[in-house]
């Protein structure tokens, strides 16, 4: 019995591959906790925490030097922490020499630049493995539901927190 060409070819290709999950809660926050868990442990080598990033990277990327409770606010709108927990990672960083007093405001040192350059040269390539590949409307499609999410958590946190 001979096969033909087609035939051989149909019983050797690769299965099609498994339909993507819904983006449910559960797959949103596996997602965040996977990136947020490589970004940890490139933090550790370093000595530093995910709170204290956020809160360097909120001093260095102002516009304008900002006080500690504009920091505070600046960090918990975008985390969702509790506001004594932030002021205590800005008095960490400022125990590290990461951070500085100046008059009333807060500002990066040297050390806490470089400590936030070096964090974001080791996790770019990282970064790019990971996002790489993924098309353009995906990533919008994403961007949009992801948004979405966001305002609605808010509002609800706001609504709970009232």
């Amino acid at each position: 019995m001979t096969t033909t060409g087609s035939t051989k070819a149909a019983s050797t290709a690769a299965p099609a591959p498994a339909p993507a999950p819904a983006a449910t809660a559960r797959e949103l926050g596996l997602a965040h906790y996977a990136a947020r868990g490589v970004l940890e442990y490139v933090l550790a080598r370093h000595g530093a925490t995910f709170a204290q990033q956020i809160a360097l990277r909120a001093a260095i990327n102002a516009d304008a030097p900002q006080t500690p409770d504009e920091l505070v606010a600046q960090v918990q709108g975008a985390v969702k922490a509790d506001p004594a927990g932030i002021r205590a990672v800005l008095d960490e960083l400022q125990a590290k020499e990461l951070l500085v007093a100046d008059g009333e405001h807060l500002r990066p040192t040297e050390a806490g630049r470089e400590l936030f350059a070096a964090v974001a040269a080791e996790t770019a390539p990282i970064s790019a493995r990971v996002w790489g590949g993924i098309p353009a409307e995906d990533l919008a499609a994403a961007g949009r539901v992801l948004a979405l999410v966001t305002e609605r958590a808010d509002a609800e946190l706001a609504a709970l927190t009232a």
